[in-house]
């Protein structure tokens, strides 16, 4: 196909709202408009609102990829003000803990609706009970819950149902797939408002240029900025989807926008090589990490927290501090870092039947199924079986998240 393109087909377009991305914020948005659109076409205002997605909205954005779990759910059990803190503490503070504490407020009403979209949470009552009864959760069903705000989930078809949700909402007219928004363009008149977006189709010779009142830009994080750890058998992967390549930041920022909470990077855990998650293992299966000698490096280095209160003193310290006395570990000699998963299988086999391990096992591959099929292959690549052999844990590289559980 090389040389067929000449001068692109220029394509303009006029609407009060646009959405630029097709991720889990995008159809959240689309879902929200598309009743206000219907109750303003009531009172004869035909609003127009535009969805552009570089991908096709189905299997696009992070959490196409699938998950085992939704990172927050409140429920009976829990308090958004005490999830606010949770989040000020993991992040040591940087954070506003006024939004924080309003996601609390609403976030069980949208896992409700995706609930009722489509029944995607892992049934509610006692793991590895094929008889337990099944109940919504609006309906008083207790979730399987894998930590304190988490709830388990079967993720790979998350995505696809809240896309259809989005669709149905929008309708598919107001939806263009496959057009990459590059550029936001500022007013004329008012530099400090965004007035227009401009991007080209990535299967036709065609540029877009759309002109709005107001736009909502959700066009996912950035990864790559650092290069990944992996080496080996994973060169080259990295933990969080390698499409992401940053458009939310640097299109805001050439705009002049502020990135409120948009400063934090994100270095999470995971299993070294193949960037398997590591949540399930330490909150499901009560699994520690340790150094190379066998050692609880968080029991190790347990004064080294005291350093920095009240973020260190905390029940679960900040992620960044594990990650830094996992580094410490490291940077002495006493790495690499195991995550112990003998002894975690071990232990619950004293405490569950043979049956409920089975099918807590199950959850540990299925887990990396749904998230990062990557580890999989890694464990049958070097014939590591989790209940025989510990598999070792890095810090990935730094990524810049437009979310997370905080």
């Amino acid at each position: 196909m090389a040389g067929t393109f000449g001068n692109p087909e220029v394509v303009e377009e006029e609407i009060d709202i646009l959405i630029i991305g097709g991720g889990m914020g995008a159809c959240g948005a689309a879902y929200e408009l598309g009743p206000w659109m219907d109750q303003a076409k009531a009172q004869g205002v035909d609003i127009k609102v535009r969805l552009v997605d570089k991908a096709a909205m189905d299997r696009s954005g992070a959490v196409a990829q699938g998950l085992s779990a939704i990172n927050t759910y409140i429920g009976d059990e829990n308090d958004p003000a005490d999830y606010a803190r949770m989040v000020s503490n993991d992040l040591m503070g940087i954070t506003r803990d006024d939004l924080a504490y309003d996601l609390g407020r609403h976030v069980d009403d949208c896992v409700h609706l995706f609930e009722e979209w489509g029944r995607f949470l892992e049934n509610p009552g006692t793991i590895g009970d094929p008889g337990r009864q099944i109940r919504l959760l609006i309906e008083g069903g207790k979730p399987v819950r894998s930590g304190k705000w988490q709830i388990m989930i079967n993720g790979e078809s998350y995505k696809w149902i809240v896309a259809e949700a989005a669709k149905k909402a929008l309708g598919m007219d107001n939806i263009t797939e496959r057009v990459f928004i590059v550029k936001l363009v500022n007013d004329k008149n008012r530099p400090n408002q965004v007035a227009g977006a401009v991007g080209f189709s990535v299967r036709e010779d065609k540029v877009f240029v759309y002109k709005f009142k107001c736009c909502l830009l959700v066009a996912g994080g950035c990864v790559n900025i650092f290069r990944p750890r992996s080496v080996g058998e994973g060169q080259g992967r990295a933990w969080y989807p390698v499409w992401n390549a940053g458009s939310t930041y640097s299109m805001a920022a050439e705009a002049g926008a502020e990135l409120t909470l948009m400063e934090n990077r994100f270095v999470p855990t995971r299993f070294k090589d193949g960037y398997g998650p590591v949540g399930a293992w330490f909150l499901l299966f009560k699994a520690k990490a340790t150094n190379a000698f066998g050692e609880v490096y968080m029991d190790r280095n347990a004064d080294m927290l005291n350093d920095y209160p009240p973020y260190g003193q905390a029940a679960v310290p900040a992620s960044c501090l594990r990650n830094h006395l996992m580094m410490k570990e490291m940077k002495e000699g006493r790495g690499p870092i195991y995550m112990d998963t003998v002894t975690a299988l071990a232990n619950l086999r004293e405490e569950l039947s043979p049956k409920e391990v089975k099918h807590l096992e199950a959850e540990a591959w299925e887990d990396f199924l749904d998230m990062c099929i990557g580890q999989c292959g890694i464990w049958v690549g070097e014939n590591i079986e989790p209940e025989k052999k510990n598999s070792e844990l890095m810090p990935t590289e730094p990524y810049l998240l437009g979310s997370h559980s905080g």
